[in-house]
């Protein structure tokens, strides 16, 4: 039977079979009976004003408002994929892979690094639901992504890898959804692998998060096989959100992102009321009064409605221009009807530093444009700025992992088409003041340091801290003394070791951050032939023996390569950088001296030798000393130059010294 076409709204919409019942299509029925606009296949022609769905339709307890976590590359994008074809929101075909990760860098590296929402309608037993579906990253670094689309959802599916089990970022997921309070739908994702053991990782489950292995749902998100039953689930066991239509409005901006031509589309979730363009609307952070401009929801496409109202997740425009005004956690109500602010979020604690800076310094300007929108986009991301000798004017950028720093530098080259250059990563230490006259200059007797040229010197310190984690690895048994190894190497302290089934093991480290944040994870995976994983979190700070590294070229320091390391693995920090820059720096006519030192203690040197001349070529015999007077000139002559000559580190050089190296 051919699909039902109606016109609803001003638009034509394609009906399923499943609407064509009678019952569902008269409008004497209850609003929740009617059928939304599922699928639009044709929009009024010529007109320049976008249509718009009425959103009444759905009382809020036919809305579902959940989450999709798991550990990264467990499949979460694909089932968000099945979803939106088995409702109707896009068309099933074999193109349809990672509709929801819209950025180029998504793509390349098969990741989510920015939670997206989607609306979908779906019929079940007679009436239409209303499910907003947000699909998060899986990575440790965009930790706060989830944390943030939690805040607008009342449950969860946790997916599983059917193949792999738990991993470490599946447990850190789970219990960030449990301590929100979350109703959790596990799902056991790809049992149509050929080393797919559903029934191993149910016992998982059952174990570390006791929930029953009956709840456990098995599908396979790539063929679509069960996927209808997932939605299901979703509508029984997740409940309607708690809120009431008749209240004030009250609405969460739980994301948000910038159009060059409308400026800020705030993503929100309205928690009370109702909102429609021409509103008065007022920010609880900044107290500023906008006007409503466009309401919609995600199809996951922008498509506009008549109104949102409560229990529903859509977008906002409201003529925000500057990148400040859409705080991520603010509340907005309506003007002159002042609610409670919601609490927010818990700001992201920046983990690692780098500074940046414009290749060009003619490029300042545009870079500055550039960061400005993308941090709107990545709230997590924190901006002071910094100059340097060498690199010019920039910015010190605070990230939540190297991952995270990749994919903002990533994002900026191909998003803005902005060439910049990345410092070494650092991580935020802390120092006790003992000198009065810093604490007076400071205004406390504890500072934060995230640039090493501002570190104190060790006389007018009482301590130095730096920062810890607490890491989480889940490993095949078989790799186990490797690992324990690689961890006492990092300067680990193990708390506990937990076998989660007869192959698999969990073990729980305490980690200095320096030591995990730049090559740990790489190390762990080729240690572990890639079936380790590893997941952390903040576990405050401790004392440590820390101190300041200079690198000196023919005695004159160079700041920018100046580092913070501990004591014990200074010697070896050192003489790797002093042997990149001998292989960095291009030789001149004066010899060179690479030097690493701890104040004024040298630890570490290399020579750049010099250019040479020939200058006995024109003596074809004749006596000894006059080949002797020529070198002496010489020598004399490389020696006053080596006094006068400057020596500039090209920005090149700068690139290669400052990225990172394997160790060897």
């Amino acid at each position: 039977m051919l699909p039902l076409v109606r016109r609803i709204v001003g638009l034509w919409v394609r009906l399923p079979s499943a609407c064509t019942a009678p019952a569902l299509l008269c409008p004497s029925q209850p609003r929740v009976g009617r059928c939304p606009v599922e699928h639009v296949v044709f929009r009024r022609p010529y007109s320049s004003q976008k249509e718009q769905l009425d959103m009444s339709i759905f009382h809020v307890e036919n809305i579902r408002n959940f989450s999709i976590i798991a550990h990264v590359d467990h499949g979460k994008s694909t089932l968000a994929d099945r979803l939106l074809e088995i409702t109707g929101t896009i068309a099933k075909t074999d193109h349809n892979k990672q509709v929801l990760d819209k950025l180029q860098v998504e793509r390349e590296r098969g990741i989510t690094v920015k939670a997206q929402t989607a609306s979908l309608f779906y019929h079940y037993k007679g009436i239409y639901y209303l499910l907003n579906l947000i699909d998060t990253p899986g990575h440790v670094d965009f930790n706060y992504e989830v944390s943030r689309s939690l805040s607008a959802c009342q449950g969860v599916v946790l997916v599983v890898d059917a193949n792999e089990g738990i991993q470490a970022q599946t447990m850190a997921n789970f219990y960030l959804a449990f301590e929100a309070q979350l109703t959790i739908i596990p799902v056991i994702n790809k049992i149509d692998l050929k080393n797919a053991d559903p029934e191993r990782v149910e016992k998982q489950i059952e174990k570390l998060f006791d929930i029953s292995k009956d709840e456990c749902i098995r599908i396979s998100a790539k063929l679509g096989t069960s996927v209808d039953k997932v939605l299901q689930e979703v509508i029984e066991k997740i409940p309607p959100p708690s809120v009431n239509i008749s209240d004030p409005l009250k609405a969460l901006v739980f994301d948000s992102t910038f159009d060059h031509y409308r400026g800020v589309i705030a993503n929100i979730a309205l928690l009370g009321g109702e909102v429609q363009k021409g509103h008065k609307i007022v920010s609880a952070h900044t107290r500023k009064t906008y006007e409503v401009h466009e309401v919609g929801i995600l199809t996951p496409n922008e498509q506009p409605t008549q109104k949102l109202y409560a229990g529903q997740v859509g977008y906002l425009i409201a003529g925000m221009k500057e990148v400040t005004e859409a705080q991520i956690g603010d509340t907005l109500y309506l003007h002159k009807q002042p609610v409670e602010p919601l609490p927010g979020f818990k700001s992201a604690k920046p983990m690692v530093f780098a500074g940046m800076y414009p290749i060009d310094q003619s490029e300042y300007n545009n870079l500055k444009s550039a960061i400005e929108k993308l941090t709107l986009n990545d709230s997590s991301v924190t901006v002071v700025r910094d100059s340097s000798l060498a690199l010019g004017a920039g910015w010190r950028l605070g990230f939540l992992g190297l991952l995270h720093m990749e994919v903002f530098n990533q994002r900026l080259e191909q998003e803005y088409n902005a060439s910049v250059i990345l410092t070494t990563p650092t991580v935020p230490y802390k120092a006790k003041l003992s000198s009065a006259k810093l604490i007076k200059e400071y205004g406390k007797e504890e500072i934060t340091i995230i640039n090493p040229a501002e570190f104190p010197d060790k006389i007018s310190v009482s301590e130095y801290l730096e920062p810890i984690v607490l890491g989480t690895i889940l490993t095949p048994d078989e790799f186990m003394g490797k690992i324990i190894t690689l961890c006492q190497a990092r300067r680990a302290v193990q708390k506990d070791m937990v076998y989660i089934d007869d192959h698999r093991v969990m073990l729980k480290y305490i980690f200095p951050l320096n030591e995990i944040v730049v090559d740990f994870y790489d190390a762990l995976k080729s240690l572990s032939s890639g079936y380790a994983s590893f997941d952390y979190e903040d576990a405050g700070y401790q004392a440590t023996d820390l101190v300041k590294m200079s690198i000196l070229l023919n005695g004159n320091p160079v700041e920018e390569l100046g580092t913070i390391v501990h004591k014990d693995k200074a010697y070896a920090v050192g003489k790797a950088i002093c042997e990149r820059l001998k292989d960095a720096i291009p030789r001149q006519l004066f010899e060179i001296a690479i030097q690493a030192s701890l104040g004024s203690k040298i630890i570490a040197r290399e020579t750049l030798k010099a250019y040479k001349k020939d200058v006995l070529a024109k003596c074809y015999g004749g006596d000894i000393t006059r080949k002797m007077k020529l070198l002496k000139r010489q020598a004399e002559g490389k020696k006053k130059m080596r006094k006068i000559g400057k020596v500039e580190v090209p920005k090149d050089a700068f690139l290669n010294v400052l990225k990172r190296q394997p160790e060897k």
